[in-house]
């Protein structure tokens, strides 16, 4: 993973925290902050709580990433394969920056309706009720779990990567990015409100993600172009 990219999904992460994810998940998150917080609880305990819920979701995240990168990595062999893959990511990532804006519908087609099945219903209820530390933990692991297009243009940068282990890299920095808007939410819900704001914030975000997703496209181009190493190249 080279430091731009790792920069550039820190920023889309971030800008998109702030326009999608408060609007996605600024339910759950006041949801479970009046079920299972205690008015009186101390900042110290409200803070606890926060955290783990969301490094549940970033451990969800990092599954995903794995999986995905190992899934990109089954179809890369040679060059054409890598570069390939690299601009089939990239067109991918580029008609996802235009349905964050709402231009097109390629995410909503592709969303599975999995958190519809009474088996994540009970879990998610049972979970919710409960009010033990842990429950925060798993309450964040199966909001991982729920569809959204913001998760799936990640899945397919972390299987861009033809990787596992920089696939979980990939939605580990997403995740942990996305960290500062879920928790501000947690005391402000005055954020959830803040429309106009969040509408900037995910203008931003898809104007990057499409900038990302071009940049993607040109590199699939010139990896195919690179010249196949030999047997003997690669053992030197």
């Amino acid at each position: 993973m080279e430091t731009v990219n790792l920069l550039t999904i820190i920023s889309i992460a971030f800008l998109g925290s702030f326009g999608h994810c408060i609007g996605m998940c600024g339910g759950i998150v006041l949801a479970y902050s009046t079920i299972k917080i205690e008015p009186q609880s101390s900042k110290v305990t409200k803070s606890v709580a926060h955290l783990l819920y969301s490094f549940g979701r970033v451990f969800t995240y990092s599954i995903l990433g794995a999986i995905f990168g190992a899934i990109g990595g089954v179809v890369t062999f040679s060059n054409n394969a890598n570069g390939a893959l690299l601009i089939f990511a990239g067109i991918a990532m580029v008609l996802a920056g235009l349905s964050l804006m709402g231009k097109i519908k390629f995410l909503t087609l592709i969303e599975h309706s999995f958190s519809s099945s009474s088996i994540y219903k009970n879990a998610f209820k049972s979970v919710l009720n409960s009010k033990s530390n842990l429950s925060f933990f798993l309450l964040g692991m199966l909001n991982g779990l729920l569809p959204c297009g913001f998760v799936y243009f990640f899945a397919i940068t972390a299987a861009s990567t033809a990787s596992p282990v920089y696939g979980a890299l990939v939605m580990v920095v997403f995740g942990v990015s996305t960290i500062p808007a879920m928790f501000g939410l947690g005391f402000l819900t005055s954020l959830t409100s803040a429309t106009s704001f969040r509408k900037m914030m995910m203008s931003l975000a898809s104007i990057a993600v499409i900038i990302y997703g071009v940049y993607t496209i040109y590199n699939g181009y010139d990896y195919i172009n690179r010249p196949e190493k030999t047997l003997t190249e690669c053992h030197t």
